[in-house]
């Protein structure tokens, strides 16, 4: 990270518990170390071990990524980003809108049998990121499944935790694979109403579709860490926690290159 970056990186982060008097006892690494290994990891798709001798030993770096995913902080991070981007934008920190899709990936060896599945759709075997964004293409929700999780099935778990986490949601934009008694689900239980925009039949090639767009600009940002070109976790909530670090950067980024 750059001086200015880690400005802002330095302003994001969550707070230890033994500065606010909880107990435990200070870390033995610089945070701005700690931080700049987990994102090189992200961004270049390494692997744990073939960490650069520049930073920490990998198994300190991996400890300190793995409490973060545990106790909510990386989660945590990440949404401070997103508000302070939202402001930056003139928005509301609470979104009122999103758009939801899922994305399929090969799963690595790595992935075990019982978090991997096949698409039947799209010939894949591996994983099935599910997403949530806001109108300027910024996560709200994110949830990982094997790839033969329906569309309708994990969106409902989906948009019962966005619900929970942003109350104020009330319009959701989806593709035709969100159709059925999804629609009727998140009208009823959440009070969310879920509009489906459709490809016309008459279009050939790539069209653009209105909203829709938004949702795969954030899946090609998210294609730009070398770490998501696949799925290399063995653990589902390890792919959720490696997005968010992916999401950080491209907004931390934008935030440093704005005037302070």
């Amino acid at each position: 990270m750059s001086d200015a970056e880690w400005a802002v990186v330095r302003d994001a982060m969550p707070v230890p518990e033994w500065l606010e008097g909880r107990g435990g006892q200070p870390e033995g690494y610089c945070h701005r170390q700690m931080v700049d290994a987990v994102r090189c990891l992200v961004a270049g798709g390494i692997t744990w071990r073939a960490m650069p001798a520049d930073f920490p030993a990998w198994d300190r770096v991996y400890a300190f990524f793995r409490r973060w995913r545990d106790k909510g902080l990386v989660a945590e991070f990440h949404d401070r980003f997103r508000d302070r981007v939202r402001e930056a934008a003139d928005r509301d920190p609470e979104p009122t809108a999103g758009i939801i899709d899922a994305q399929s990936v090969k799963a690595a060896a790595s992935v075990p049998a019982s978090s991997r599945g096949f698409d039947g759709g799209k010939k894949v075997n591996g994983r099935k990121r599910h997403i949530v964004v806001d109108t300027l293409g910024l996560l709200l929700a994110v949830m990982v499944t094997a790839t033969c999780a329906t569309d309708r099935d994990a969106g409902q778990t989906l948009l019962a935790q966005l619900r929970e986490r942003h109350w104020r949601i009330a319009l959701v934009w989806a593709d035709g694979g969100y159709t059925g008694r999804l629609v009727d689900f998140a009208r009823d239980a959440l009070r969310v109403a879920l509009s489906v925009v459709k490809r016309s039949d008459d279009a050939a090639g790539f069209t653009v579709l209105p909203k829709r767009w938004l949702v795969e600009r954030t899946f090609a940002w998210l294609m730009r860490s070398r770490r998501l070109a696949r799925d290399y976790e063995g653990r589902t909530d390890t792919s959720e926690a490696v997005i968010r670090w992916s999401m950080s950067m491209v907004m931390s980024r934008r935030l440093a290159r704005r005037p302070r």
